[in-house]
């Protein structure tokens, strides 16, 4: 049996976010590059291993598999709590919750439904439409998430958690740094105080 985690990832990929909390929490483990969407040998053991064919999917030491990053951060949590990936305290952890599920539920569906019209069989007239509305939604999403924040350094305080990590890569992404500094400069600051953090700031360079 394998001693350590597989985590099956793409560069630029949320799959850095599971790689940040793994190596925060000081867990043996080893990442697979793939490009996820490219036919391949690697596509084809992804898609053994998750039908869903997204990275990040991570394996465990049992030879488990976990498929959603929001799951693999709860359980490198309870694994290696000492990692702090996860507030101990009550109220600051309902907000973790509460951001958590707006991050995987809300924000990140929308590069879903952006990037990859052809999975709902739309012409390049409706799949422009649908980028463009993925967008603005993701930006209002962001902006509400701006006013659940008081970043000091970090999103929920002093002590880094993993909505920091999901930051410290989802701003990186579209609408871009540029926009994040003129509408969402809490949330921008927090990615910038992860970014600080040696383990953190090595995945985001391997990941650029």
């Amino acid at each position: 049996m394998p001693d350590e985690y597989e985590l099956i990832a793409s560069k630029g990929c949320g799959s850095a976010v599971i790689e940040m909390a793994l190596a925060l929490a000081s867990l043996p483990h080893r990442v697979t590059l793939i490009p996820y969407l490219k036919p391949g040998p690697g596509r084809e053991r992804l898609l053994s291993l998750n039908p869903l064919g997204q990275v990040p999917t991570l394996v465990r030491p049992d030879g488990a598999v976990m498929t959603e990053s929001a799951a693999m951060v709860l359980h490198i949590h309870d694994v290696a709590p000492q990692a702090g990936l996860v507030p101990s305290d009550v109220d600051r952890r309902a907000a973790f919750f509460n951001l958590l599920v707006v991050l995987v539920g809300a924000v990140y569906p929308t590069f879903t439904f952006g990037d990859e019209p052809e999975h709902f069989g739309l012409d390049d007239a409706a799949a422009a439409i649908l980028r463009s509305e993925s967008d603005t939604r993701r930006m209002r999403i962001w902006q509400h998430m701006e006013t659940l924040i008081s970043p000091a350094p970090y999103a929920l305080g002093s002590a880094l958690t993993a909505i920091d990590l999901y930051l410290a890569v989802m701003t990186a992404w579209r609408p871009g740094r540029v926009w994040f500094a003129e509408h969402c400069p809490k949330l921008l600051a927090a990615t910038d105080a992860a970014a600080q953090i040696p383990a953190v700031a090595r995945v985001i360079e391997r990941n650029a």
